[in-house]
């Protein structure tokens, strides 16, 4: 059995990590608040984005051609695949690691060459330290702590040129989708290529007056919605590494308020031990003395 020292000190030293997670999910509320009011800043451009050239598609979408919307057969694929830097988030990293695992097994049973795109220290890690047999393609692990447009815009548009250059015939993002602040769902999105479709109950709007061409129009509105794709994805991962360790952070407090519970009975339990067992004594010497 534990000494009334020992236990002291596991209640110190329970206490100390009880104040550093508590610290820690202050923190992480702070940056999901900023994380969410970035998306939130973002979002209205990529919906009315996406709006217009959802407009375009429903009005005369038969007419309309892309390479990017080429199918081919997967040779070459490139895999996005966004984590955190740091620890302590929970099950944030393991889910995602997990999903791009079992994302390359699946390309490598077909033969297909792999490119990966790691975002994040914690995938640069994995791929090292797993050795699996695949292409990396630069370190982004800046753009996790700080979300860059124009440094996600020049990743975009190296991915689209590869894929219209058919260096590669696919390309695939891996990252957690943050639902709230308790859930964060793995995702694999086909990002290229681009699946055209008609929007589903979407009426057809009248003949736009386009300058110079509807062509024209729908090849400069293409780049800047897969751009903004990219960018929304970056932000919704970092929302939900925050939010995942703002959980994580919650519980590790909660477990240190039951744990100090346990270890504070332990503790007066010992003492009462020890105050009995004195009395015992004292009791015993008085009877001896009469």
């Amino acid at each position: 059995m534990s000494s009334l020292k020992e236990i002291k000190g596991r209640i110190a030293s329970v206490k100390s990590t009880q104040k550093i997670t508590s610290a820690m999910k202050m923190v992480a509320s702070a940056k999901l608040r900023k994380a969410q009011n970035r998306i939130e800043q973002f979002l209205p451009y990529e919906k009315r984005l996406k709006s217009i050239l959802d407009n375009f598609l429903a009005s005369d979408m038969d007419s309309f051609a892309t390479p990017l919307s080429e199918e081919r057969e997967t040779k070459r694929v490139a895999v996005v695949v966004l984590s955190s830097n740091s620890g302590l988030c929970g099950a944030f990293n393991s889910n995602i690691l997990n999903l791009m695992s079992r994302t390359l097994d699946a390309y490598r049973a077909k033969n297909i060459e792999i490119l990966v795109y790691p975002f994040g220290k914690k995938v640069e890690e994995n791929l090292k330290k797993a050795k699996i047999p695949v292409e990396t393609k630069g370190t982004y692990q800046k753009l996790v702590d700080s979300p860059d447009y124009e440094v996600i815009k020049a990743v975009a548009d190296e991915l689209i040129e590869d894929f219209l250059n058919k260096k590669i015939d696919r390309v695939d993002l891996v990252y957690n989708h943050f639902k709230n602040t308790a859930v964060q769902i793995p995702t694999c999105e086909q990002f290229l290529p681009l699946k055209l479709s008609k929007p589903d109950g979407k009426q057809i709007p009248g003949d736009y007056i386009v300058e110079p061409n509807r062509d024209a129009a729908l090849n400069a509105l293409l780049p800047k919605t897969l751009r903004s794709k990219v960018f929304s994805v970056l932000l919704d991962s970092v929302a939900a590494e925050h939010g995942a360790r703002v959980m994580a952070m919650q519980i590790a407090t909660d477990n240190a308020d039951d744990l100090l519970e346990g270890l504070t009975i332990q503790l007066n339990k010992q003492r009462q031990q020890a105050i009995t067992s004195e009395l015992l004594d004292i009791i015993g010497g008085s009877e001896a003395l009469k």
